[in-house]
């Protein structure tokens, strides 16, 4: 279909059935002895009619002429059409909490998509935006560079000081939670499948979990620890089959701990493949939940603040932050254990 064509000031003013000069003093952001209702109107009726010169005054916009808008972007390497339950739940929960406030949320891009100059163009005058989630762990100097662009920036599942708010979930308790979980099931020898290594939070995470052994007095034998790269369901297969030749050791772990649900289901599929009953000879419990500690006939044991809840307290902070810079809020969300099908007693 043809593109519609572009509608001057004088158009406006003959549809408004006012002056070419009053129309112009509106766009160009003058307010001053207009009348309220017809200063609104005339906004109103150019965004409608899709007028966006380069002169145009988009600050001076009145919010009633303003699509309220959040954008969010999603860390490297993932994309939208990656699958991902667990970011996708974050952007579920982020969705539904800025519709119910008259926001939508816009998707900006990924992180390693966004250059400098794309930023720029994004953040221009004539795009709104009421504040931006990132969706995990992204380079400090791109959150840097965001920051310096709005004054609202969330980040979703990391934390960086003094640059923006942050919502995580309470990774130690999670861990500590399983460990506790695993321990009452009579389990002392416990490994970890780990993954996203080049990621602050797998640093975390790996750190709560020795921590946690350590309350009950147990250690993690490196021997029986193994660290992938992109913490994906084919990962979580290959991270246990590479251990599997040492399955016949007296020490070798009743049960592993991994880094989120996807590298648990993948751990558990490639066991089954061998033969292995899951959780009869071997337990597999995750650092996080998702749907896959909710749905389906195989559930995973996990501890983690729920992504959705997350995606929704992003928004909140986003809408109602009231901190001036550099006053930030880092938000911590509970961490409960879910007891999915996934971890049993241990085998004698």
């Amino acid at each position: 279909m043809p593109r519609p064509g572009k509608i001057s000031q004088t158009q406006l003013a003959k549809q408004l059935g006012i002056s070419q000069a009053l129309v112009s003093l509106a766009l160009n952001g003058r307010s001053t002895g207009i009348n309220p209702a017809t200063y609104r109107r005339i906004w109103d009726h150019a965004v409608a009619a899709g007028y966006l010169p380069k002169g145009m005054r988009v600050n001076s916009t009145p919010d009633s002429a303003r699509v309220k808008q959040v954008g969010f972007i999603l860390r490297a390497p993932l994309r939208l059409y990656t699958p991902s339950t667990y970011f996708g739940h974050v952007q579920h929960g982020l969705h539904h909490a800025l519709e119910a406030r008259g926001y939508r949320a816009v998707f900006l891009g990924a992180e390693d998509e966004l250059s400098p100059a794309k930023l720029g163009k994004i953040f221009h005058p004539s795009h709104h935006l009421g504040g931006v989630a990132v969706l995990g762990e992204v380079a400090r100097p791109f959150l840097a560079a965001l920051a310096r662009l709005t004054p609202r920036v969330v980040a979703i599942s990391a934390r960086y000081p003094g640059l923006c708010h942050s919502v995580l979930g309470n990774e130690p308790q999670a861990l500590v939670e399983i460990v506790r979980h695993l321990h009452a099931l009579g389990h002392r020898r416990i490994g970890w499948l780990g993954g996203n290594a080049s990621l602050g939070r797998h640093g975390a995470r790996l750190t709560a979990l020795v921590h946690a052994l350590e309350q009950q007095g147990l250690a993690l034998d490196s021997r029986y620890t193994m660290v992938v790269t992109q913490a994906d369901r084919a990962e979580g297969g290959e991270a246990i089959h590479a251990l599997l030749p040492h399955a016949r050791r007296r020490d070798f772990p009743t049960a592993f701990v991994t880094y989120n649900t996807q590298m648990a289901y993948g751990a558990a599929l490639a066991l089954r493949r061998e033969g292995w009953k899951i959780p009869g000879d071997l337990s597999l419990a995750s650092a996080d939940v998702s749907r896959l500690s909710v749905e389906g006939t195989f559930r995973i044991t996990g501890a983690g603040a729920s992504p959705d809840k997350l995606g929704a307290a992003a928004a909140r902070l986003l809408l109602d932050g009231k901190q001036p810079a550099p006053c930030y809020t880092d938000l911590v969300l509970p961490a409960p254990l879910l007891i999915g099908r996934s971890t049993g007693p241990a085998p004698r």
